[in-house]
């Protein structure tokens, strides 16, 4: 299983558990507040209504959900920026950050000391990104039986799947993921995630638990950081 997987399910079992439901509501807010800047109608702007959908799995209170888009038109708002972070892990493992900041001075800081205190690195741009590919992704409950979802889901158009951790992992054009994903709820198929993610080109073979359980202890302290809104990394793990 790759590490881009596995920690994308360890991920959303964390958030449906995780006691601090301020800090997830944040973190998804910014990310509500990012994609508003492409148009604050959900109906116009897909990236907006992904990221609605988003919030509204994770109970996130329609209040809180207004707020975060009109947060673009507020001009006495500290206004968010996307940023990249790139670096290494334990074991030679390549990891992306995605973060939303209001102050860049503040993040970097705080990014670099959690790879380093956590036995990793932060690199120079682009020197990890190249190893990834901006995709699509949308996780799909396995129903039935798992030949015929894959046959289906290959149907509409998507670019790979995959049957994965009792799930079914769908990867398309990063142009298409809004309709794919219409498309396979419109013909039942229950979406447990969706949106768009760095999906690795090639893995790091992880074999070591010990390894493991570093790579792992780094990517929740990186994701449990204020700006952080997403984390990848391109580890290979045993099953």
């Amino acid at each position: 299983m790759s590490g881009h997987s596995k920690w994308s399910t360890i991920k959303r079992e964390k958030g449906a558990k995780d006691a601090k439901r301020g800090a997830v509501f944040t973190k998804i807010g910014n990310q509500i507040a990012i994609a508003a800047r492409g148009g604050t109608d959900p109906v116009l702007n897909s990236n907006l209504a992904l990221a609605i959908e988003k919030a509204k799995a994770a109970n996130m209170p329609m209040n809180n959900i207004q707020r975060a888009i009109d947060r673009v038109a507020d001009k006495s708002a500290a206004q968010l920026e996307e940023v990249l972070y790139e670096g290494y892990g334990p074991g030679g493992s390549a990891i992306i950050v995605e973060a939303a900041t209001d102050n860049k001075n503040r993040t970097y800081p705080e990014i670099r000391h959690t790879f380093s205190k956590n036995g990793g690195s932060i690199a120079e741009p682009g020197s990890v990104a190249f190893q990834f590919k901006r995709q699509g992704v949308i996780v799909l409950a396995l129903e039935g039986n798992p030949d015929d979802m894959l046959l289906t889901v290959l149907d509409a158009g998507v670019e790979d799947a995959k049957v994965e951790n009792y799930e079914l992992i769908v990867y398309t054009d990063m142009k298409k993921l809004h309709e794919v994903r219409k498309s396979l709820q419109t013909g039942g198929m229950k979406v447990i995630d969706a949106g768009l993610q760095y999906v690795p080109t090639n893995t790091v073979p992880v074999v070591d638990e010990e390894i493991e359980a570093k790579i792992f202890k780094l990517l929740d302290a990186l994701d449990d950081l204020d700006d952080v809104t997403s984390v990848y990394n391109n580890a290979e793990f045993a099953a």
